[in-house]
């Protein structure tokens, strides 16, 4: 389901997207435009702005390839190529383009337009009126840039568009609709009859039914190859060793099918079959015809017999089980084949004098409608980089440079969403607003601010549903845990400070933490606290072995509930294991100390890095002393006052290293399954939870996944947190990664809350959530679709200490959820600032 690009068209336009929509309308000034009706363009489709989305879902199979390969071999004919003329002879510029999709043919356009010299040729194996798919859709965004690119253009593409601005979310026989989202469609045959027309009047040569000669021939006799050939590229295949694809499948399959009516908005639905969950995607492309896209899990697919049946009878099956949202009519296909969509991600996109665009380049899934996007955006920023720089090495490089980050932010946010319908099913038992609320939010590209501005009513019905109070934002409705009420969903990240003389907290402790409970959150949580002088990472590692550590403990617990009433603060209790006995961060993160080492350990002999010093196997009667280490901090923790108690079983730490397969290689009952792995672990909760106040809560952090082959898995990481919960877990702390030196983390955005998410709900255990969130309206959004319970930021923090005040001020809100500190309580509004406006004229005339 295609995510709108903007609430209003007043946003139309800007943004780095529009800025190269602009530089290649400018550049292309001076050809004439065709005035026809229907007529394409060189500037047919710009970018969207950064962060939003466009353009018709397309299965990549058979659906939308920008290709010259959908089609088997033998009905294109084959040709042969002229060789290149010298460059001396002053010969004009030859461009070959494989693939007459979308891409190819917006790309021969624009290129053709910019130097109406060059020579440009397209090779499609379709026929001209051959193409599978039905509708592309676009945003009001979209639209902006080609009208602030080419207003001509936009005129021409207006005569057929159908418009609406609602999504329709059905959920268990409950429509919500959200509005203000802005979307256009028009059939596929019609773009490409577009850009037909355009790329003919501007002299591009397309041969129709022809494949192309071979990418090698083609770079010998062209100044430049640009290879629009699809997902299915041959031209990638060719030069694999160069651009190194990387080519993932994913879990569902889907159809690609049309209804003779038109939906009035775009409409999602569930259907709880037998066999499992299924669910239909549809939008209006024309005044009498809709795209619908039936998706299911594989294992549905398989269970519901789809694998078995012809091509008639399983369209019949989706239109009978889906017949209340067609209205009754049957759905019909354009050869359409179930399929499952592979995400493609190349590590280099040109060669010499080759180029990939499009989905021979990236693929992102088509539940928010990238595909045509994407490929159109490529060709107008190749054009652009062309027209800027002085040659073809110099200008596929900074095509490169300019594409790869957009596309990259891209194909996260539709990972996201493919992920979400994947695993829809763990979302059908959500109150219906808060499933739609959900689903719109799922790629993290619309966000709980940004649909309020599109819809404030059906914003507002998802916050009364969950529980806020009126003009209550979601971060500032109060949770419990146990006999602890947390006014707020926010919570200060354990982030160590390396700091501490001996083990002993001081000042700087006082002050860092005393600040961040002044700033507004519900709940601090202080630093890793080593349970033995052994278990410190570096020497500058705060603990909890002695009395004097206690005492100064003590000091800072008393200032927070003195001067900040209402902030909990929370120990985190952990052993450094393997890790231990290292420089400080700034010094060297995770390099052992040049001198004065202490002896490390862990369930097995393994090092951490190849530098790191080899940790001793701890022995059984080892492993009873540290659980004695870890009861008597937990003792001291509740004696000196706090509210509550983490156990750090994460980040390749003590504990963390006895659930991961990669570094617990024992053949004891503390090692082999994950149920054995498991077991000290257990057993250090059990005894820390036994001294710890019944009424004062427990959490646990752990790394649900350890981002390396053979690790941690999202499976293991569940079965992890059932194993706590049914200890007497209060939260699950979600974290990853941090366990082995050679991990591969998929940073990004709020990357870790997806492991939150799936214990939250597979589990039935309060869970926090971790990494790179940074905004409040990431932790609105977080809260309110119920992918988390609580959000920890730590970064956020350290660069504003204030950070919560700061966003109840930014968001006027002063209720419960947030206490001023009466001192601090005239900084509760934004301060002025200068002015950065200017008087605009009182008069303007005409010349």
């Amino acid at each position: 389901m295609p995510t709108s690009g903007a609430p209003t068209p007043a946003m139309r336009g800007r943004g780095r997207d529009a800025s190269t929509a602009a530089r290649v309308g400018q550049a292309a000034a001076a050809p004439q435009l065709s005035e026809r009706a229907g007529q394409g363009t060189a500037a047919a489709h710009p970018p969207e702005q950064a962060g939003q989305v466009a353009a018709a879902p397309h299965p990549p199979e058979r659906v939308g390839q920008d290709t010259a390969t959908a089609q088997p071999p033998e009905r294109a004919r084959q040709v042969s190529v002229v060789p290149r003329p010298s460059a001396a002879a002053g010969h004009p510029p030859r461009v070959a383009i494989v693939g007459g999709g979308p891409g190819g043919l917006y790309a021969a356009a624009l290129l053709k337009r910019l130097d109406p010299a060059r020579e440009v040729t397209v090779w499609e194996r379709n026929a001209p009126d051959e193409t599978f798919g039905f509708g592309v859709v676009l945003s009001d965004e979209t639209l902006g840039g080609i009208e602030h690119a080419d207003p001509v253009v936009y005129e021409a593409l207006q005569r057929h568009f159908v418009r609406w601005d609602d999504i329709d979310i059905v959920h268990r026989g409950t429509r919500h609709t959200s509005g203000g989202h802005g979307f256009a469609a028009l059939g596929r045959h019609r773009l490409l009859e577009i850009l037909h027309t355009r790329c003919q009047d501007l002299g591009v040569r397309i041969e129709f039914r022809t494949q192309a000669p071979p990418v090698r021939d083609l770079t010998a006799a062209y100044d430049l190859v640009v290879a629009a050939d699809g997902v299915h590229s041959t031209t990638r295949q060719t030069y694999a060793d160069v651009f190194r694809p990387e080519i993932t499948g994913h879990r569902c399959r889907y159809i690609w099918l049309a209804a003779d009516f038109a939906f009035d908005s775009f409409r999602f639905e569930i259907a709880e079959t037998e066999p499992g969950v299924m669910q239909l995607h549809g939008y209006p492309f024309s005044p009498d015809a809709s795209t619908v896209i039936i998706e299911m899990r594989e294992e549905v697919w398989r269970a519901a017999g789809y694998d078995e049946m012809d091509p008639r009878e399983s369209t019949d099956r989706c239109a009978k089980i889906f017949a209340e949202a067609l209205r009754g009519r049957p759905l019909r296909s354009n050869n359409s084949a179930w399929t499952t969509f592979r995400t493609v991600v190349n590590d280099r996109w040109s060669h010499g004098n080759l180029v990939l665009i499009g989905d021979a380049a990236h693929t992102a899934h088509f539940s928010i409608g990238s595909g045509t996007k994407l490929a159109v955006e490529d060709a107008l920023a190749l054009a652009a980089c062309l027209r800027e720089q002085p040659d073809v090495p110099a200008a596929l490089a900074a095509y490169e440079a300019e594409r790869k980050p957009v596309v990259a932010s891209t194909q996260r946010a539709a990972r996201a969403s493919l992920e979400w319908f994947e695993n829809v099913r763990r979302y059908r038992d959500q109150p219906s607003r808060q499933f739609a609320f959900n689903l719109l939010t799922r790629s993290r590209r619309v966000t709980h601010d940004n649909l309020r501005l599109r819809d404030a009513r059906f914003t507002e019905s998802v916050e009364r549903e969950f529980g806020c109070p009126p003009g209550t934002p979601p971060m500032f409705t109060p949770f419990r845990l146990r006999g602890l009420t947390l006014r707020n969903r926010v919570v200060v990240s354990p982030m160590d400070m390396y700091s501490a003389t001996d083990g002993v907290p001081g000042d700087f402790h006082l002050v860092h933490l005393g600040a961040r409970a002044l700033g507004g959150a519900a709940l601090v949580i202080t630093e890793m606290v080593c349970v033995s002088e052994q278990g410190r990472i570096t020497p500058g590692c705060a603990g909890l072995y002695t009395g004097r550590q206690a005492e100064a403990w003590r000091r800072i617990t008393g200032f927070v509930h003195r001067q900040a009433p209402g902030t909990a603060i929370g120990v985190q209790l952990g052993h450094s294991g393997r890790k231990g006995s290292t420089k400080l961060m700034w010094e060297g993160i995770d390099e052992p100390l040049p001198s004065g080492n202490w002896p490390i350990v862990a369930p097995s002999p393994l090092r951490y890095r190849p530098d790191s010093q080899l940790p001793r196997e701890l022995t059984r009667a080892q492993l009873t002393d540290i659980r004695e280490q870890f009861t008597s901090a937990a003792w001291r923790a509740a004696r000196v006052g706090f509210d509550l108690l983490e156990l750090h079983c994460a980040h390749g730490y003590l504990l963390s290293s006895f659930l991961s397969p990669l570094t617990n290689g024992r053949t004891d009952a503390y090692g082999g399954s994950l149920e054995r792995r498991l077991r000290f672990p257990l057993e250090v909760f059990d005894a820390v939870r036994s001294v710890w106040p019944a009424e004062r809560p427990m959490t646990v952090r752990v790394s649900a996944t350890d981002w390396a082959e053979g690790g941690t898995s999202d499976e293991d990481a569940v079965e992890i947190a059932r194993a706590f919960a049914a200890h007497g877990a209060d939260a699950i702390d979600v974290s990853t990664g941090q366990v082995v030196s050679d991990e591969r983390p998929e940073f990004g955005r709020s990357y870790q809350t997806p492991f939150a998410d799936r214990i939250r709900h597979e589990v039935r255990v309060p869970v926090i959530a971790v990494g790179a969130i940074s905004s409040w309206d990431d932790v609105n959004s977080l809260i309110l679709a119920g992918r988390t319970d609580l959000c920890a930021l730590g970064r956020p923090h350290l660069y504003d200490p204030n950070w919560t005040l700061h966003a109840a001020a930014e968001q006027s809100y002063t209720g419960p959820g947030i206490h001023w500190p009466t001192p601090y309580h005239a900084g509760n509004r934004r301060p002025q600032t200068g002015r950065t406006d200017t008087p605009k004229p009182r008069l303007s005339l005409d010349d």
